[in-house]
C-alpha cells in the first residue's frame, strides 16, 4: 500500500524546485562570480559599493552602462556610462565639453541638495564644463571626478554616484556585456533582473548614540567613511566618533560645515583611505585660484579633504594619494583640527593646513613643498620624508605659521634640501612666514638651511633651536645658515622658546586635547 507524501515533505520539494529554477535561470550571467551584495542579501548600506570577483583579473571596458533600478518599479535610480573617461590625464588650458552626457539623479534627492546637476557651480567657481565622470561628494555641487570601476586582483569594485540608494528599498543592476571582460571572455553581462538584486537596511543608524561603524565588508553602519560623513548634520553639536575597522577604503573624501566628529582608525598600518587624485586629475576652477571662501574650497586634487569644518580628530590610520604630482594626501581648511598617530603620503604638497590644527605622532611622506598652508600648526614627535623643499609657508601677521618640537627631517632625495623656501607666488609674497624647528634632527638638509627668494621678506621668522644631526646626534653646523635665519640660545630666547613649545601659544589660544 502506498503512502502518501507529508505536507513537510511536499513543501521542501517546492522550496527546491524554486531554487533550482532561480539557479538555472542565472546561470549563464554568473557562472564563476562573486557577488557583493550577494543576489537577494539584506541589510546593506545605501552607501557600498558592488563588487564583481572574477577567476582572473578583468579589463575594464571604454563602452557599455552599469544601471541601478528600484526593484518595486522598475525605475531608473543610477546609470554609469563607461564611455566617459574618469577624468583628465594632463593639464588642459580650456575646458572644452559640456557636465556629462548622462542626467545624473533621475529625480532622486542627492544629500540635502536635490536635484542638483555635477558641475553646478558655487562660491564664484564657473560651471565644471567638461567630458569626464563627475560625482557629488560632501554636497559640493562643482563635482569631483572619479573612477566608475576600479580594480584590484581579481576583483572590479563598481562607484555608484554617491547619494542614490536609499534605506529600505529593493535594486537590481544590469550591466552591458561591454563594461567588464576576462581573458576566458566567459562573461557576458548581467542582463536578467532576478540575477543581482539586494535590498538594504530598513532603518537609518541611530545618531542619538554618538557612534557609527564603518566596515568595508558591511558588517557596521556604513560601507565607507565618506557615507558615514554624509550622515551626519552640519555642524552637529553632539560629538559623533566614527570608528573604521580595518581595511583599505578606496574613496575620494570630502567633507565641509561638519563639526565635533572623531574619525579613528582600527590600527595605523592596516586602516588605509586612499585615492588617486591630483591637480590634474582633479584641477582647480580655471577662475579661482587664490581666492578661497569657507565651505566652497576649490582645491579638489586632495584624497582627503577637510573643508570649513571645527574640531575634528583624526587618528589611527594612513591617508594617502595614489598619484604624483601636486596631490595632497590631506587638505585641512578649518579650526581646531587635531591629527594623531596619522602616516600621510601625497606628492608635492603632501599636507596642507588652513586654520589652527595639532599634528602628534605623525609622519609625513611627500614630494617638494610637502608642507603648504597658511597655519597655524603645530607638530610634535613627527617624521617627514621628503626631497625638499620641506614647506612652503603662507601664514599672514594674523597668525603664527608652523612650529615643530621634537621632529625628524630626512632629505629622500639625491641633492641636499632645505627646510622652507620663501618665494613670490603669483606676485604675491608671503613676509610674516613663520618656521620655528625645537630640538628636532635633521638628516641630509643643506647647510643653507633655508630658501629664500624675492624682496618681500622683512619679518620672516626661520628660527631654530638645538637642531641635531639625525645620525650622529652632534649639534648641527649652523656656520652657513642663511643670514635671514636665527638660531635661538637658551641664554637669550628662553621665554620664546618656552612661549614656542606651548601648542595653545602657537594655535591663538586653543590647547588640543
Amino acid at each position: 500500500m502506498k503512502t502518501k507524501p507529508s505536507a513537510l515533505i511536499i513543501k521542501f520539494i517546492y522550496i527546491l524546485t524554486i531554487t533550482l529554477l532561480v539557479s538555472c535561470e542565472t546561470k549563464d550571467e554568473s557562472t564563476d562570480l562573486v557577488f557583493y551584495p550577494e543576489a537577494n542579501e539584506m541589510g546593506i548600506s545605501p552607501d557600498t559599493h558592488l563588487k564583481i570577483t572574477f577567476k582572473s583579473q578583468p579589463n575594464i571596458g571604454n563602452k557599455g552602462k552599469i544601471k541601478i533600478f528600484d526593484a518595486s518599479n522598475d525605475s531608473l535610480v543610477d546609470v554609469l556610462d563607461l564611455s566617459i573617461p574618469p577624468g583628465p590625464t594632463e593639464y588642459k588650458k580650456k575646458p572644452d565639453a559640456d557636465y556629462i552626457k548622462e542626467p545624473y539623479n533621475y529625480n532622486t534627492p542627492v544629500s540635502t541638495n536635490a536635484n542638483t546637476k555635477p558641475g553646478t557651480p558655487s562660491g564664484g567657481a564657473l560651471p565644471t564644463s567638461d567630458d569626464y565622470q563627475l560625482t557629488i561628494i560632501g554636497g559640493f555641487s562643482d563635482a569631483f571626478h572619479f573612477y566608475p570601476i576600479i580594480v584590484h586582483d581579481s576583483t572590479a569594485i563598481i562607484y555608484p554616484h554617491h547619494n542614490l540608494l536609499h534605506y529600505n528599498k529593493q535594486y537590481y543592476v544590469l550591466m552591458d556585456s561591454t563594461v567588464l571582460s576576462t581573458p576566458d571572455g566567459n562573461f557576458k553581462g548581467i542582463y536578467n533582473k532576478n540575477s543581482w538584486q539586494f535590498q538594504t537596511k530598513k532603518d537609518k543608524p541611530e545618531l542619538s548614540k554618538k557612534k557609527l561603524v564603518v566596515d568595508d565588508r558591511g558588517e557596521g553602519d556604513f560601507n565607507t567613511l565618506q557615507g558615514a560623513l554624509d550622515f551626519i548634520p552640519e555642524h552637529h553639536q553632539d560629538t559623533i566618533h566614527i570608528s573604521i575597522k580595518n581595511g583599505v577604503y578606496e574613496e575620494l573624501i570630502y567633507f565641509r560645515n561638519k563639526s565635533n566628529i572623531i574619525i579613528e582608525g582600527e590600527s595605523r598600518a592596516s586602516t588605509i583611505v586612499q585615492y588617486a587624485n591630483n591637480e590634474v586629475f582633479n584641477p582647480h576652477p580655471r577662475n579661482l585660484k587664490t581666492n578661497e571662501k569657507p565651505g566652497t574650497f576649490p582645491s579638489r586634487r586632495a584624497a582627503f579633504a577637510i573643508d570649513n569644518c571645527s574640531n575634528i580628530q583624526l587618528k589611527n590610520l594612513t591617508v594617502k594619494t595614489l598619484l604624483k604630482g601636486q596631490a595632497e594626501g590631506l587638505l585641512i581648511n578649518g579650526d581646531q583640527v587635531l591629527v594623531k598617530n596619522v602616516t600621510i603620503v601625497g606628492d608635492g604638497d603632501a599636507l596642507q593646513t588652513n586654520g589652527p590644527a595639532y599634528f602628534e605622532d605623525v609622519k609625513i611622506d611627500g614630494g617638494g613643498d610637502m608642507i603648504l598652508g597658511r597655519g597655524p600648526a603645530f607638530f610634535k614627535n613627527c617624521e617627514f620624508l621628503s626631497p625638499g623643499p620641506f614647506m612652503w609657508i603662507r601664514n599672514t601677521a594674523e597668525n603664527h605659521g608652523n612650529v615643530f618640537l621634537n621632529c625628524s627631517f630626512t632629505n629622500t632625495g639625491k641633492n641636499k634640501a632645505v627646510l622652507a623656501r620663501t618665494t613670490d607666488n603669483r606676485g604675491e609674497g608671503y613676509p610674516y612666514c613663520e618656521a620655528v624647528l625645537l630640538n628636532c634632527t635633521l638628516d641630509g638638509i643643506d647647510p643653507k638651511g633655508w630658501a629664500v627668494r624675492g624682496e618681500n621678506t622683512h619679518s620672516i621668522h626661520y628660527w631654530e633651536y638645538n637642531s641635531t644631526d639625525k645620525t650622529s646626534g652632534e649639534p648641527i653646523n649652523i656656520s652657513e645658515r642663511h643670514p635671514i635665519s636665527r638660531q635661538l640660545t637658551k641664554e637669550n630666547d628662553s621665554l620664546l622658546i618656552q612661549q614656542y613649545t606651548d601648542p595653545t601659544f602657537v594655535l591663538g589660544g586653543w590647547k588640543p586635547e
